[in-house]
């Protein structure tokens, strides 16, 4: 069975950081592309970054682009996300999914970071940024 769990999330002021974590088990890591997304109340949910699973090429969304560090440590199933320079806008549920397909071909998950092209889901982080 496909898990996913994020952690990490919280409350931060604008200007502060997280650190988000994703842990899988329940299927072969190593095979999948990992995208990291948010949805925001009341609007849809937004492809952030996503990392490869061959290589560890990185794909960010321009809204993060530059704050957002997005890693991935295959020892233990887990992805990371690294937030700085954290704005009120990004106060979201944050989630990670695993690519559609797999091996080579999960490298086109993260062409777009589309929803679409994505799978199994965790259950979600809250981050909230305010003052």
């Amino acid at each position: 069975q496909v898990q996913l769990v994020e952690s990490g999330g919280g409350s931060v002021e604008p200007g502060g950081s997280l650190k988000l974590s994703c842990v899988g088990s329940g299927f072969k890591f190593d095979d999948y592309a990992i995208g990291w997304f948010r949805q925001a109340p009341g609007q849809g949910r937004e492809g952030l970054a996503c990392i490869r699973n061959v290589g560890g090429r990185t794909t960010y969304k321009d809204s993060v682009k530059g704050r957002f560090t997005v890693s991935r440590d295959a020892s233990k199933n887990t992805v990371y996300l690294q937030m700085v320079r954290l704005k009120p806008e990004d106060t979201a549920v944050y989630f990670c999914s695993t690519s559609n397909f797999i091996r080579s071909s999960a490298v086109a998950s993260c062409v777009g970071i589309d929803e679409r092209l994505f799978r199994s889901w965790g259950a979600g982080t809250q981050v909230t940024v305010s003052s």
